[in-house]
């Protein structure tokens, strides 16, 4: 028998990272939150940089601004966070466009604005949201696609400090970021409006984090609801949005960052939580329940339809109810899948909704991010869905005319007209529109608004949300149309080329430090693929666990889009620890293809880690 002491067990040698020198950040439109100053890398040497590469359209890029928040206000004194804005759709191109998103997002770190995706295409980002990490000496440590992996960043830059703090290479103080003023406005990027039975109206005063009560005249204000802080304790609010009158007066409020729906009592001005917990749902959590038992993720838009408020939950892309009567939730339409697809509310894909308006035997739906006008009506065997206007995530445009052929760009708001038709706040276009389902003709009814986010009926008169101007507009309803040029667009993002036959599909993941993937209660990982058109893919499409995939590409389709979504989940690696903390790693791609003979045979999309074959 030996008595001596055993030997201490050594420390796992920390894992080496793959380095890449960092590409430089260079955009046309320049750069905000600098206070006038042209950042370069050399500029940030000695930091940790964070690179958000975002645009604002993207429901999945406001989720990661809120997630590295905490990160921001921690590591202060030794974190840059950079954002990158990449713009999908043509209104994201325009720098006043990109001015306001920064303030009404209250982006706190500088933002570099590439409306040509400069520096997108220097970094090889495929999609949106994409976090890279830049150590203190200007090396890529780390690529991060879409959702959940604040937590792994921050493990990553505690690594990074430490390593750097022993080699002398990490500089701290305060970094470049300078805030703007100000502006002195009764609305700052108000979302949505309501007429209240007074005859007042109350909107959502989103960036202030406020309801906001207006006269009948629109303008002048009779009271504030809400802290105009962040928060969710009393009546607190985070970029309301959505309101809905209730059969009882009371007024249910869309708490979009707080994902969380709200109900205040317009005679006492309490608020109270009636649905979310304040936690942003992922994929595995309940999707029916309690009211205040389960997770939303983004409300964005309310309306009271058939007994229920249906509830636009763009972070999911899917459409939810809540039943007052029963307190409970529950998903009404949509997979969560992100795309436009039409049939039984179970199975229709939708793209980020963001209004709706009850007519009749009808929902209207405003689905942003397909620039499609959309509704859910019932059937025999439940609900279904069906498109009006809109073709898919990549076409959008101001063209007028037939519904097939009409296009829209990132429609917000919806609201159901007196004669059957619907006008729709046609948000990037800066225009309102009209679909009359009895002609099935979609026109113009006013231009020259900035942002419309919403737009409700008095009397003959229709006042509209005019987001970026920061008030309310009111109209008379057009009888004639205007006339506009006809434009259509397609996203602007270059086609990766693969070669015919067979595609091998990787996303690579690499759990973060101190994690493995988490398979106590079977698979860890999910994949779904599919195509636009529905023949490119001869082999390969549908669900699986395996992060890898062999596609067969259909060798007379020469290009559409691969829709890839991915899930991993990890865990701390802590084999004593009976609870440990876990984690969802989530992201969507549309990546466009193009085959060709001497294209790629291999496609990596990076969700978490470095790809060590690229």
């Amino acid at each position: 028998m030996n008595d001596a002491a055993p030997a201490p067990t050594p420390a796992p040698a920390p894992r080496k990272r793959a380095r890449v020198r960092a590409p430089e950040l260079i955009g046309k439109g320049g750069w905000l939150n600098t206070g006038g100053k042209e950042l370069t890398l050399a500029d940030l040497r000695g930091k940790c940089v964070v690179v958000d590469f975002w645009t604002f359209c993207c429901i999945n890029c406001l989720h990661v601004l809120d997630e590295l928040r905490e990160l921001e206000e921690k590591h202060r004194d030794t974190v840059v966070i950079i954002g990158v804005h990449s713009p999908k759709f043509v209104h994201e191109a325009d720098h006043a466009a990109v001015v306001d998103a920064v303030e009404r997002y209250e982006v706190h770190h500088p933002v570099l604005d590439d409306p040509e995706l400069a520096t997108w295409k220097q970094y090889a980002v495929r999609a949106w949201p994409t976090l890279v990490v830049i150590d203190p000496e200007g090396y890529v440590v780390a690529q991060h696609a879409g959702e959940g992996h604040a937590h792994a960043i921050a493990k990553l830059v505690e690594e990074l400090e430490a390593e750097h703090a022993a080699k002398g290479t990490l500089r701290r103080g305060d970094g470049p970021y300078v805030a703007p003023e100000p502006a002195a406005t009764d609305l700052r990027f108000p979302g949505k409006a309501l007429l209240l039975p007074s005859g007042n109206l109350l909107v959502s005063d989103s960036t202030r984090h406020q309801l906001v009560e207006l006269a009948a005249d629109g303008e002048s204000v009779v009271r504030r609801i809400g802290s105009g802080e962040r928060g969710f304790a009393g009546d607190g609010f985070s970029e309301p949005q959505g309101l809905a009158l209730l059969p009882d007066g009371r007024v249910v409020v869309a708490d979009t960052v707080n994902h969380a729906l709200r109900v205040l009592d317009l005679e006492t001005g309490a608020v109270e939580t009636v649905a979310g917990t304040g936690r942003q749902w992922w994929q595995g959590s309940p999707t029916a329940g309690p009211a205040l038992e389960v997770d939303l993720s983004s409300p964005w838009d309310v309306a009271w339809w058939q007994g229920k408020v249906w509830i636009a939950m763009a972070g999911v892309h899917q459409l939810w109810t809540w039943d007052p009567a029963e307190g409970t939730v529950e998903v009404a339409a949509g997979t969560t899948n992100e795309g436009l697809n039409d049939g039984p509310a179970a199975e229709a894909w939708f793209a980020q909704p963001s209004g709706l308006a009850a007519a009749g035997d009808r929902l209207w739906v405003a689905d942003s991010e397909t620039s499609a006008l959309r509704y859910v009506h019932a059937t025999e065997t439940g609900y279904a869905v069906t498109t009006a206007v809109g073709t898919g995530l990549f076409d959008f445009g101001h063209r007028d005319g037939d519904a097939a052929q009409a296009l829209l760009q990132h429609p917000l708001g919806v609201t159901a007209l007196p004669d059957g038709s619907v006008a729709v706040c046609d948000t990037y276009n800066h225009a309102l529109r009209r679909y009359d389902p009895a002609t099935g003709r979609v026109t113009t009814l006013a231009t020259d608004l900035r942002e419309p986010s919403d737009a409700v009926l008095v009397g003959d008169d229709i006042v509209v949300v005019e987001s970026a101007r920061h008030r309310l507009t009111r109209l008379r309803l057009p009888e004639e149309a205007v006339r506009v040029d006809a434009v259509a667009h397609r996203t602007q993002r270059a086609a990766t080329e693969v070669a015919p036959g067979t595609l091998r599909l990787d996303v690579v993941f690499r759990a973060p430090s101190g994690q493995k993937l988490d398979t106590r209660y079977g698979p860890s990982t999910r994949l779904l693929v599919s195509s636009t058109p529905p023949g490119l893919l001869a082999g390969g499409e549908g669900a699986g666990t395996d992060l890898f995939r062999e596609l067969e590409l259909n060798p007379d389709v020469t290009e559409g889009v691969l829709h890839v979504s991915a899930m991993a989940a990890s865990c701390d690696d802590d084999p004593a620890n009976e609870y440990p903390a876990c984690h969802v790693h989530q992201q969507d791609w549309g990546v466009p293809v193009r085959v060709t003979a001497d294209g790629a045979s291999r496609l990596p999309l990076v969700l978490a880690g470095m790809d060590d074959e690229g």
